[in-house]
Formats: C-alpha cells, sequence, structure tokens
C-alpha cells in the first residue's frame, strides 16, 4: 500500500502542542487594517486553538489518525 501523503498547505498552517492540542493562526490580519481597532488587530496576533468540531478533520489532513 502507498505512503499516505500529508495535505501541504495543512503542514503550513497547523502545529502541534507538547499536550496535542492543534494550534491555528487567527484570519483578517493580513490587510485592509486601518478600520480595524488596535484591541481587535492585537487580539488577531495570538495562536488560537482548533475547535474540537474541526479536531478531526485537520489530523486527517495531517496524517494523524
Amino acid at each position: 500500500m502507498p505512503k499516505m501523503k500529508t495535505n501541504c498547505s495543512a503542514k503550513k498552517r497547523f502545529t502541534l502542542t507538547a499536550s496535542g492540542k492543534i494550534k491555528r493562526k487567527h484570519a483578517f490580519k493580513s490587510h485592509i487594517l486601518t478600520k480595524k481597532s488596535t484591541k481587535r488587530k492585537r487580539n488577531l496576533t495570538y495562536f488560537g486553538a482548533v475547535s474540537k468540531a474541526d479536531q478531526k478533520n485537520v489530523k486527517l489532513m495531517l496524517n494523524m489518525l
């Protein structure tokens, strides 16, 4: 049977923490930033966790199941 391939776009977008959670970056932080408040932009800087509903699909893309 051939090797399972990792989804390259997922490989670039998600990282795994030591406790097994999946980290992701927030969207809406690349352009059109003048109308967004400083607080909103600052909060988009930090990493977020992938929601429980999406974890299975992300792990499939990363060949972790």
